[in-house]
């Protein structure tokens, strides 16, 4: 396919798809691309009709069914702004989500609606049934067409959790999801004959990305809402896939079962990020898929994807996060702001034309993680100061070092340490407490929660009282794996928790 670094309207990337081909199998059967971009053209249709204007918001908090699939390009050709919810979030985050991005509009399923309280959805937003909603849509007489929308138009807010809150809109324009989808079909080398089996949340970059970059190489996505790892396999099977993305928690559950001949057969590639694949882990992959060409990449919301490691070197390279994608410019900028020599360490700065917009409605935190680019920089302009650290060697191959910041990464999500110990004193079990990263073998890093408190208790009632407590407001993949009592928690000159202090007891203890 064309690498053109030209972008267009996000709405036109069903166009590059041939008419009887299918472009989306969904359980109910499967829609060719003249059905899908009809269906595209109704649902934008439909939209127009509910009082929004250019540029509101609409948020959608569902499975991986039909109007989850098609609203990223329907808002686009509508000139709405799409805001994915994680089905798997709960009523404090989808509220605070809503409320921060100034929805117009909210579409879920029955059983979710019924667990938002009145205050959880502020009066400006409208809430409306997924079934009944697309019952309308399909049943509407209007379908728009290719819309003609600027390229630098905002298209969709993905919230990401943050350090030190809860989480931030990060705002994407058409040109970054389109020069996104371009970039990662050329260097995945996909085709129009390739089957995706979409099993990551479809409300995250590399979740979305699988349905936009399949459509931009014509190729068909097959959605999926697993229970169980044993599904994907069966997926794979039925369905003939060709290239499937996880991250390493999944990718460790998947090695562990059985793969039949017919499920690996059509298998051309496996792709992964949220976390770095062990060699171990490349091992096991490489005996289950032994001809299958696996991508380990490297990526943040804020810039989408950064780099990728060429399959021919993972063997000798496992624990490389390759080089810049398409479109993307990497930078390894040392501590006294220059280039990184080979071998030194310093913070990934990415730059080019696949840097987002910003935080929604926050300059603070924007100018925080957005700032120019390094003089040495080609792109130059604005560019994503990642706070990950990083090495290039000789041969250009970037390594991940680790986190400047206080994030949690388990199981392919940025968790914010401030949400789950804001949730953990809301119970009123913990007067004081603090959330850390610690190693962990399937999730990459489980969550330790040291809790000072509120009263002197029965110390295994409290921990199993606060768990409970905290299972209500948070998702699962929130939730401290471990729990400590601490009498106190160290303090620095300012009279504020030392966190700093605390992870490198942890990191000893850990090691």
């Amino acid at each position: 396919m064309s690498l053109d670094p030209t972008p267009q309207p996000l709405d036109h990337l069903v166009l590059r798809g041939e008419g009887p081909a299918s472009a989306l199998i969904l359980r109910e059967g499967s829609l060719s691309y003249d059905t899908l971009n009809l269906r595209i053209g109704l649902l934008a249709a439909w939209l127009t009709t509910m009082g929004l204007e250019h540029g509101d918001r609409v948020a959608t908090w569902l499975p991986k069914n039909e109007t989850t699939c098609l609203m990223p390009l329907a808002a686009a050709r509508a000139g709405l702004v799409h805001v994915p919810i994680n089905p798997v979030l709960k009523r404090a985050q989808v509220a605070h989500i809503l409320a921060d991005s100034g929805a117009k509009l909210l579409i879920a399923n029955r059983t979710r609606l019924t667990t938002l309280l009145a205050e959880d959805v502020p009066s400006a937003c409208r809430s409306l049934e997924d079934d009944e909603t697309m019952a309308a849509w399909k049943a509407g007489e209007a379908s728009l067409g290719a819309s003609s929308h600027d390229p630098d138009d905002l298209a969709a807010i993905l919230y990401t959790s943050g350090s030190t809150g809860k989480p931030k809109g990060v705002m994407l324009s058409h040109a970054n999801m389109w020069l996104g989808a371009i970039s990662v079909a050329d260097y995945l080398g996909l085709e129009s004959d390739d089957r995706t089996l979409c099993v990551l949340p479809l409300s995250f970059d590399y979740g979305q990305n699988q349905l936009l970059s399949t459509w931009a190489a014509g190729g068909c996505a097959i959605p999926l809402d697993y229970l169980m790892p044993r599904d994907v396999v069966k997926s794979c099977m039925r369905h003939g896939i060709t290239t499937l993305a996880a991250v390493p928690p999944l990718w460790t559950q998947l090695v562990e079962i059985e793969w039949p001949a017919e499920a690996t057969a059509s298998m051309r590639r496996l792709t992964n990020s949220g976390g770095a694949l062990s060699p171990a882990l490349v091992k096991q992959l490489r005996g289950i898929f032994p001809e299958t060409r696996i991508f380990a990449m490297y990526g943040l919301t804020e810039a989408f994807r950064s780099t990728y490691l060429d399959p021919d070197l993972i063997d000798g390279n496992p624990t490389s996060i390759g080089k810049a994608i398409p479109f993307a410019e990497i930078l390894v900028v040392n501590d006294a702001g220059e280039d990184a020599a080979a071998g030194e360490e310093g913070e990934l700065v990415h730059a080019g034309p696949l840097v987002a917009q910003g935080y929604w409605q926050d300059a603070e935190r924007t100018a925080e993680r957005y700032k120019p680019a390094p003089a040495f920089s080609t792109y130059g302009g604005m560019a994503v100061w990642s706070g990950d650290r990083v090495r290039r060697d000789a041969q250009g191959l970037l390594y991940f070092v680790g986190r400047r910041d206080a994030m949690i990464k388990s199981s392919g999500n940025r968790i914010s340490p401030a949400e789950i110990e804001d949730a953990a004193t809301s119970t009123g079990l913990a007067a004081e407490a603090v959330a850390l990263g610690i190693p962990d073998s399937q999730l990459g890093q489980a969550i330790l929660l040291l809790v000072r408190p509120a009263a002197v208790p029965q110390p295994d009632q409290l921990i199993d009282d606060l768990q409970i407590a905290m299972k209500r407001d948070l998702p699962a993949f929130m939730l401290p794996k471990v729990v400590e009592l601490r009498d106190e928690f160290p303090k620095n000159p300012n009279g504020k928790i030392d966190r700093a202090l605390l992870v490198a007891e942890i990191e000893e203890h850990y090691k």
